[in-house]
């Protein structure tokens, strides 16, 4: 599956707990994700200050 959206990445999210929760994930799995997860939005944001610090209307599809 594609992630898409901010919507769609904490769905994904959602799921790595509850696999932890139930043991079907494992912790260094896990770890990764989260790992990933936060550059992808630490991305997004930078992305969204770079156009606010320009005064430009930012189209960012992920936070849509």
């Amino acid at each position: 599956m594609s992630i898409k959206t901010n919507t769609e990445l904490r769905n994904e999210l959602l799921k790595v707990v509850e696999g932890l929760r139930d043991g079907t994930v494992n912790i260094e799995l896990a770890k990764q994700l989260s790992n990933a997860a936060g550059k992808v939005i630490r991305s997004a944001k930078l992305q969204l200050e770079y156009n606010l610090s320009r005064e430009e209307k930012p189209e960012i599809d992920f936070i849509k």
